[in-house]
């Protein structure tokens, strides 16, 4: 899953069952990139992978931090998204989680998104991953959309021989206060990673040299308020600006108090 990859997203409404009349689905999503993944942590029971965009032209390219994905091996807690911008740690079972890897994925600020645990199953010469998982609305959608406000997501990330795929079901949620669910919609996602030569990443690699230290101070200062808060509620904005864009435009030299300061203000 490493490596240097054009990417495409497709997204498409499937079934809505709102009573509304007026309901408007979403319209079809497609998009595409050119995306550089690899490794920023590897111990011996946990992979780190971090997504990077690389925009603009050959010539003149523009790198910007994506998301990330964490994998860890038999790991026994993960978040799981309530709604209203707040995750919960759940405790698993140690005999459901034998063989198991716990997908962690972060936001472009390394805050939460959504996390799920499943075997790798690798069988009749394919290999891929499954498991279901509450998440916040992606910006595609919250952008646009305040009529629910949680997604489940039904994930596959299966390899291919030119890269992989992640296929996801995903249903649209409302949740009440009384934490009941009603399926809004429902929609299909198709993401498609095809390797391209690495030679076409190579600004963001270059990228990375430079800006590691940074990221790996903001990763530590998560980590911290991951270890010590079994809930986490996060702020929309400060100020009128997001994490993401304060993160952004720190200096790369930043200290780790530095950067706590910056986050911590975001936990409510």
């Amino acid at each position: 899953m490493c490596g240097c990859f054009k990417v495409g997203f497709n997204f498409a409404e499937t079934f809505n069952y709102s009573q509304d009349s007026n309901y408007m689905p979403s319209t079809i999503y497609t998009s595409g990139a050119l995306e550089y993944v690899h490794i920023i942590d590897q111990q011996d029971n946990l992979i780190n992978l971090q997504h990077t965009l690389v925009l603009g032209t050959e010539e003149s390219p523009f790198i910007m931090k994506h998301w990330s994905q964490e994998w860890v091996y038999e790991g026994t807690d993960a978040y799981e998204y309530q709604s209203n911008n707040t995750w919960s740690r759940r405790t698993f079972n140690v005999d459901s989680i034998n063989g198991q890897w716990t997908q962690k994925v972060y936001q472009v600020d390394d805050s939460p998104r959504y996390e799920g645990s499943a075997s790798w199953i690798h069988i009749d010469g394919r290999s891929f991953w499954e498991s279901t998982s509450y998440a916040p609305l992606p910006r595609r959608e919250y952008t646009k959309r305040s009529d629910y406000n949680i997604t489940l997501r039904r994930t596959r990330h299966e390899l291919t021989n030119n890269g992989w795929i992640q296929d996801q079901d995903n249903d649209k949620i409302v949740r009440d206060s009384l934490g009941s669910n009603y399926i809004l919609a429902q929609e299909k996602g198709f993401n498609t990673y095809t390797r391209v030569d690495d030679s076409l990443c190579r600004a963001a690699a270059e990228w990375w040299t430079t800006n590691d230290r940074f990221w790996s101070h903001v990763r530590d200062v998560w980590d911290e308020v991951y270890h010590n808060n079994p809930n986490v509620t996060l702020k929309t904005n400060i100020d009128n600006q997001k994490l993401y864009e304060i993160l952004f435009n720190m200096d790369p030299k930043s200290n780790r108090r530095e950067i706590r300061k910056a986050v911590t203000q975001f936990i409510s």
